[in-house]
């Protein structure tokens, strides 16, 4: 198969950085993939799990908030936050759910309640994977 260049960056560091064969990536419009050769194009990244395909294992990471860009020369991902799964603070994402859930609470406007319940959605969702992964991993 394939492979093209990768890189994850958070405000911290380079979290990852190689040549991959695909990258699943949670977008603001819904999750997308990217594979070698793949059509140039800019998307913003909600909170979510990326995956990272390569000749190993998988990576799973926590992604919240940035941007993504394929071009020619690959695939970069700019995210606010950045966690491996494995190594994810499940405390920390019930407050980040609880945060968003006064968001929606506090949102003086319909767009602003929309943009905090979208939030909210994607929050419950990597907090129910999380869960499911927990569940699959104690089999």
């Amino acid at each position: 198969m394939a492979t093209f260049s990768f890189e994850l960056v958070s405000p911290e560091r380079l979290v990852y950085s190689g040549q991959v064969t695909e990258v699943i990536v949670p977008g603001t419009e819904g999750e997308f993939g990217v594979m070698a050769g793949h059509a140039p194009f800019i998307s913003t990244i909600s909170a979510g799990i990326l995956t990272i395909k390569g000749d190993g294992a998988e990576k799973r990471l926590f992604v919240r908030g940035g941007f993504a860009e394929a071009n020619p020369q690959g695939l970069t991902v700019l995210a606010e936050q950045a966690t491996p799964v494995e190594s994810f603070d499940r405390a920390a994402l019930q407050q980040l759910i609880k945060d968003a859930q006064e968001d929606v609470s506090d949102a003086r406007t319909d767009e602003g309640r929309q943009k905090a319940e979208r939030n909210l959605a994607d929050l419950q969702q990597v907090a129910m994977i999380l869960d499911l992964n927990a569940g699959q991993t104690a089999h």
